[in-house]
């Protein structure tokens, strides 16, 4: 295939579902797709098989979720217009509302739906204040008991999101700890609730059994079925961003020009001002991997490699799945990767490719 392209490997992505499976099994909860992470819907199909439905940042997302994901549709939006309720209501089976306003503004239109409400527990364990949802004067969710409980007959269910690439699972079960200290007379009058995603479960090493016995207690104490959405830990390590290198040059380091762009095709690392992955990353030679757009700053990072790399070369960029497709745009034009999936037999087939057409179809 011409490159840049993302490669999902499902052999890959079949490591994560099994552990969500494992997790779900063991302790009950059940795992929703979030899509604001990960929304690839050509493996939707495969992921159904280990996982219960799909959770929402948006209209769109909901829409996709019900038509493409078997199984739960879950609403969630920072805010619902008036004019695209009725919508999220027709392909929902839950809607969550941020706050008691909102809850209150769409509470006769919904009040034949299944409802929950975010609830901000003031404690995260997100290292970048840009995507702390417990930030000071944070807009994520109603944060006061005293402001929930009124309403606590209108809603079946809360939603807690808090955790960010958390890795450590004493840290969770201290902050989970916290949040029934603090909502716990209002949990146990509840029928379900959502720990949201940001729990690096999959990651190698997570004390899986010790999750799935903390989520089993929770649950049991509280009377309640647990959703945990994960995005990340579903997806990660799955994918990579195959590219070639299409010139080099020498300004103090060795510069390798590749046809990709961190701007345009992996944002997030540059929003949070993080390196690429390359793999196995070892040699003699030390190469900077910079993107074709004319941003100075668009640069997949410093790698070694075993020989100089030259026009030609074909380069992975590692786990390039999460925030990454569903954040590609058209930054200077430059192509989009196209989308290709390789099955478990090793065969790979191309679901996607982008053109001129749909470069000119985003613009006006």
């Amino acid at each position: 295939m011409q490159t840049p392209y993302y490669l999902v490997d499902k052999t890959r992505l079949l490591s994560n579902m099994e552990k969500i499976a494992h997790l779900r099994e063991a302790s009950g909860a059940k795992a929703l797709l979030a899509l604001k992470c990960f929304a690839t819907w050509s493996v939707f199909d495969f992921m159904s098989q280990y996982m219960d439905g799909t959770t929402s940042s948006s209209l769109y997302e909901v829409k996709l979720g019900r038509e493409k994901f078997p199984g739960e549709t879950h609403a969630y939006s920072v805010a619902w217009a008036d004019h695209e309720i009725g919508e999220v209501l027709a392909n929902s089976d839950k809607i969550i509302f941020n706050t008691v306003g909102q809850l209150s503004r769409f509470e006769e239109v919904s009040r034949d739906h299944v409802r929950g409400l975010r609830v901000n527990p003031g404690v995260s364990t997100s290292g970048f204040d840009l995507a702390d949802p417990a930030r000071p004067f944070s807009r994520l969710g109603e944060h006061d008991p005293e402001n929930i409980e009124p309403v606590v007959d209108l809603i079946s269910g809360f939603m807690f999101h808090n955790n960010c690439e958390n890795a450590d699972f004493a840290r969770f079960d201290n902050m989970l700890g916290s949040i029934e200290q603090r909502f716990g007379h209002l949990i146990r009058k509840m029928d379900w609730i959502s720990l949201g995603g940001g729990i690096h479960f999959t990651g190698e090493g997570y004390p899986l059994s010790d999750l799935a016995e903390r989520l089993k207690r929770f649950a049991g104490e509280n009377e309640v079925q647990v959703y945990l959405e994960p995005g990340e830990a579903a997806i990660t390590k799955s994918t990579t961003l195959e590219v070639t290198v299409l010139d080099t040059l020498y300004n103090g380091k060795n510069l390798a020009i590749v046809d990709s762009s961190i701007e345009a095709h992996m944002l997030d690392l540059l929003i949070y001002r993080e390196s690429a992955k390359m793999e196995p990353n070892e040699g003699p030679e030390e190469w900077m991997v910079c993107g074709k757009s004319c941003l100075a700053g668009d640069i997949f990072g410093e790698f070694r490699f075993p020989a100089a790399l030259k026009p030609g070369d074909r380069l992975s960029v590692q786990d390039a799945a999460g925030y990454t497709m569903v954040k590609k745009n058209w930054f200077n034009g430059v192509k989009m990767p196209a989308i290709a999936i390789r099955e478990l037999d090793g065969s790979v087939r191309e679901v996607r490719d982008f053109d001129y057409d749909d470069f000119t179809a985003a613009l006006s």
